[in-house]
């Protein structure tokens, strides 16, 4: 039987392209030739059972690890030998699967360091707390109090970060990446430990995010959540791409059914 290329024809248009892309460990291929592609003003949603592989797409994608094979574009440019910084610093944004917080900081503190990456001013300036310093840092804390009340969070603004709830924790680190001001935004399973109500929050923020052009590259297991916010969504399984289309599309696939479900309770 002749393979079916899951693959969508590459786009000029992408914000971000991933093109066949290998990743082992010792003898077992990880990531097997998995490409897609993220779309402007988008959300796209990568899927798949616990184990497929997702997590590691994203640290090849911003070369936390190294890839085999293959080529990731970023607005037209070749991320490879980029350092995660480097990477950062063009615009593509991410977050990881566990929440990270600065110890010591409150949760404004947190959010404001987003927003440091685009300082207009020297250290030296900073420093001295010169007038110019000293207003970008009270627009920075602006802008840092918005977020934070964007998802709730305002009245924790100067608690510790590390002393709050995990799924507060994980929307923290949401909005100091949306600080930064991303052209690409990459989220890491962001609901995870999220309650019902921080889910529809989260849910709400990201069509938010949508509707002011960014576009968002999502890791995610709530399916409800995904299914609610996603424009497009790719799925892998055990590091192949197994299938790629519309929330409607993705949902009647047998293919992805089975993957979620095992073959014998697919069939049933």
């Amino acid at each position: 039987m002749t393979a079916i290329d899951l693959r969508a024809p590459e786009s000029e248009h992408a914000i971000l392209s991933v093109r066949g892309l290998v990743k082992s460990f010792g003898g077992l291929k990880a990531i097997n030739d998995v490409s897609f592609e993220a779309q402007a003003q988008q959300v796209t949603a990568l899927i798949g059972p616990n184990g497929a592989g997702k997590t590691t797409v994203f640290n090849l994608i911003t070369n936390i690890l190294p890839k085999d094979a293959g080529k990731v574009m970023f607005l037209g440019r070749d991320l490879s030998g980029l350092s995660a910084v480097k990477i950062a610093e063009l615009g593509l944004i991410r977050t990881f699967q566990s929440a990270r917080v600065f110890p010591g900081m409150t949760a404004i503190e947190n959010v404001m360091v987003g927003g440091h990456r685009l300082a207009a001013h020297s250290l030296p300036s900073q420093s001295f707390w010169l007038r110019g310093a000293r207003d970008e840092e009270r627009h920075l804390r602006r802008r840092a109090e918005e977020m934070l009340e964007l998802v709730g969070l305002l009245s924790f603004a100067q608690s510790h970060a590390s002393e709050l709830p995990m799924g507060a924790q994980k929307l923290l680190e949401v909005v100091r990446a949306l600080m930064a001001r991303p052209k690409l935004l990459c989220l890491d399973e962001p609901a995870a430990g999220l309650n019902d109500t921080e889910t529809r929050e989260l849910a709400n923020l990201l069509r938010a995010i949508r509707s002011l052009g960014i576009p968002v590259l999502i890791v995610e297991h709530n399916m409800a959540l995904v299914m609610g916010v996603a424009d497009r969504i790719v799925v892998i399984d055990s590091g192949n791409l197994i299938a790629a289309g519309t929330p409607g599309e993705i949902q009647n696939n047998n293919r992805v059914i089975e993957a979620y479900l095992g073959r014998d309770d697919a069939a049933s």
